[in-house]
């Protein structure tokens, strides 16, 4: 292929304008995936508590193929200006390596959305919330954190439980053990709150008096942002990899045309 030649010259152009984009693209992916990991609506605790935090793993990786994405297409760009064969052979093998780890990151978040289900949180709330005997130090931990991101949550959110305030009473939970249910039938962040922080009206907290506590359930609080941020991190990286896909096949069949 020589060099000089007006198609040599625009397809060259097209190889360093693909890189260009696919550069750009990288950097969208890794400060898309660093805002998820920056855990904006502290609901890591929650993910944590369940021995399956792979939708921030598929993150980190987003982070780590994203900042790979746009240094190769800096050395793809060089390579294609050059018409190096051994630069262009080192961009292929090494964006290939980067593929196949962006593939893994956006299939572990599409896959993992599925895992955010009602009674995941359910189960968990009334197993850790303000567990006052956890079996080991990682129990006392994950318990700890649980109880304040729920207590958070109900708070600034104005919100009760999963499915509702009647979380507490259906089903049997830590909370119900520790609290009677003269005392209180659900946690006090249940109660509608003053400026000051206090109970509006404690009594009509206690006994479901309407406007006196919060009726909704937190679940679309929790899985809401979750699903968001994963869905972002699997179909936006699926539409780089489609970019990359054929940004590399191009860049191959430039390679295979080089003359050595």
């Amino acid at each position: 292929m020589a060099k000089g030649d007006t198609g040599v010259r625009c397809f060259q152009g097209l190889l360093i304008m693909g890189n260009v984009v696919l550069g750009c693209c990288g950097l969208a992916l890794m400060a898309e995936c660093i805002f998820f990991v920056s855990d904006q609506h502290t609901l890591y605790p929650l993910l944590e508590a369940t021995d399956n935090d792979d939708i921030f793993g598929a993150a980190w990786i987003g982070i780590f193929t994203g900042f790979c994405f746009f240094c190769l297409s800096v050395l793809g760009i060089v390579g294609v200006v050059k018409s190096n064969r051994t630069m262009l052979l080192v961009y292929i093998i090494l964006m290939m390596v980067v593929f196949a780890f962006e593939v893994a990151s956006s299939i572990t978040a599409a896959v993992h959305r599925d895992f955010l289900t009602h009674n995941l949180f359910l189960k968990q709330m009334l197993e850790k919330y303000q567990n006052p005997d956890p079996v080991n130090n990682d129990d006392k931990w994950k318990s700890e954190g649980i109880t304040r991101t729920w207590d958070r949550l109900m708070l600034q959110n104005m919100c009760c439980g999963v499915y509702g305030p009647k979380d507490w009473q259906e089903y049997t939970s830590v909370f119900r053990k520790v609290n009677k249910d003269a005392d209180f039938p659900w946690p006090r962040q249940c109660c509608v709150m003053d400026t000051l922080g206090k109970s509006t009206n404690v009594d009509g907290c206690k006994l479901g008096v309407s406007g006196y506590y919060h009726s909704t359930g937190c679940y679309e609080t929790i899985a809401g942002p979750m699903n968001r941020h994963a869905w972002g991190v699997a179909w936006y990286g699926f539409a780089v990899l489609c970019w990359t896909t054929w940004v590399l096949l191009c860049t191959m069949f430039y390679w295979s045309r080089i003359e050595y």
